[in-house]
């Protein structure tokens, strides 16, 4: 039987008060990092949104390269500290806050390969959705937890409904290869099965229209099918989003994996097993 430093960390533990400052924002301290955090992603989004600025670049690129690299280099050392602080971290590194804070620090080290990578650093804003628990704001954090679950569930059925779209796309555009023909624009399958997207979506770009009679009623079944179809997906996330709102969730941090979204007479994380 193993023991329990080895199933989860010890209350008094360093990898306890580690997961207590880097996944709670209930202590001071806590709270004290997010705060920190949070400020160190605003500062370092601000850098790479003006390294894009020509001007500013020629004047000040180095400089704005070394402080892209200083904060990298923080965060790639809080990357690793969230490791640490988990007892599974492979199922962190899989987490959606998982993921986006490796994106964080992954541009950085490939600008040095592909010049201008840097510039995906933007994704770090995506961090700064851990504001809604610095703030308190768990009850906004725990309507996106419904949200996506609401999301998840629809995703079968959505599939389906992508599925007939694009057979229904595929059709029209090789009907309209061959009705309408070159001389109009149509003059492969896939540039009509283009304008078969715009026209069901009811964007009309209007760089390609049909000019035939036949081609033009085809145009007009399409348009009108296309206020059809973009109702569909609205109403079957509508249902699945009623079905997740009755089922209220909380936002404690898991001590084995970091994952947040659990409900709320929950003991034991809905993602890796460990007691909450």
């Amino acid at each position: 039987m193993s023991s329990p430093s080895e199933q989860s960390p010890s209350d008094g533990g360093i990898r306890h008060r580690m997961h207590t400052i880097i996944f709670e924002a209930d202590t001071p301290a806590g709270r004290a990092f997010d705060i920190a955090l949070l400020w160190a992603i605003l500062f370092s989004i601000v850098a790479v949104m003006l390294e894009s600025v020509a001007p500013v670049r020629e004047r000040y690129g180095p400089v704005l390269r070394v402080i892209e690299w200083c904060f990298t280099a923080l965060f790639t050392v809080e990357y690793v500290l969230r490791l640490i602080a988990v007892q599974r971290p492979l199922r962190y590194m899989r987490s959606f806050f998982g993921l986006v804070d490796l994106l964080a620090i992954l541009p950085t080290f490939l600008s040095v390969l592909i010049p201008g990578a840097q510039s995906l650093l933007v994704v770090r804003v995506l961090r700064l959705l851990r504001i809604f628990r610095v703030l308190k704001l768990a009850h906004l954090l725990g309507q996106a937890e419904v949200l996506l679950t609401a999301l998840r569930a629809s995703r079968p059925k959505i599939t389906v409904f992508l599925g007939t779209v694009l057979t229904i796309v595929v059709v029209t555009g090789a009907v309209m290869y061959v009705v309408e023909g070159g001389n109009n624009g149509f003059d492969s399958i896939p540039r009509s099965m283009y304008w078969a997207i715009v026209t069901v979506t009811t964007v009309g770009f209007g760089d390609i229209t049909p000019k035939t009679v036949l081609g033009q009623l085809i145009a007009s079944v399409l348009m009108v099918m296309g206020y059809g179809i973009i109702a569909v997906p609205t109403g079957i996330v509508s249902v699945e989003l009623a079905a997740a709102t009755r089922h209220a969730v909380d936002t404690r941090a898991c001590l084995g994996c970091g994952v947040q979204g659990h409900d709320l007479d929950a003991s034991h994380c809905k993602y890796c097993g460990h007691s909450l």
